[in-house]
């Protein structure tokens, strides 16, 4: 029964953090990549960015990056977060 409960709860977890989007400015690579349109060219340049810069203040702040225009935000936009 235990391991039953576990598992609910980390199932609930990982639904909610899915639902909740990627913070970009806390992602790590692997999670930034997880992202549609995202490889691992961009999702370094997102890091890249973020580390000279500081945190991303809007998710529109993304198209900074070298590699991401408006077409590739508004497909993640919904996905990202920056909390």
């Amino acid at each position: 029964m235990k391991h039953l409960l576990l598992a609910c709860i980390f199932v609930l977890m990982t639904t909610f953090q899915a639902l909740a989007g990627v913070n970009i400015n806390t992602a790590d690579q692997s999670t930034l990549e997880s992202l549609t349109g995202i490889g691992p060219s961009k999702a370094q340049a997102i890091i890249k960015y973020r580390t000279a810069h500081g945190n991303f203040n809007s998710k529109d702040e993304l198209t900074m990056v070298r590699g991401i225009g408006p077409k590739l935000l508004k497909k993640i936009k919904q996905d990202i977060e920056v909390d």
